[in-house]
């Protein structure tokens, strides 16, 4: 049962399901908050997918993020989230999800996970 944030992703259909090839997405303005300062946290998601069937609609993918704008939530956290609501949307044959969160009291950091579609 998809949740109310995976309902705002849209999907059209791959007009080359039999061939792997790579979509590189990046979202250089995503924000989110610190659930312990409620300071914005700053960062840029690289999706990196190989589709199955279907692909992501990008208006609807930044609509998606910006409904964690004001969401107090940990990097690693949004990071597992936003994959695990992608997969259950496109169910991508792969997919890495790059986060690179700014600098915040001099130390960065750099969530990636993946998900491989089991055949």
């Amino acid at each position: 049962m998809p949740t109310d944030s995976q309902n705002i992703l849209e999907t059209f259909d791959n007009q080359f399901p039999s061939r792997d090839y790579v979509i590189e997405i990046l979202c250089p303005e995503f924000t989110s908050v610190c659930p312990k300062t409620g300071q914005p946290d700053f960062g840029e998601l690289v999706f990196r997918y190989v589709p199955d069937k279907k692909c992501v609609e990008l208006k609807s993918l930044k609509l998606y993020l910006q409904s964690f704008r004001n969401q107090g939530i940990f990097y690693e956290n949004v990071t597992n989230a936003i994959l695990d609501d992608f997969v259950a949307v496109i169910q991508p044959r792969r997919l890495e999800l790059t986060a690179k969160f700014t600098p915040r009291g001099g130390i960065s950091s750099r969530i990636v996970c993946e998900y491989v579609q089991q055949r």
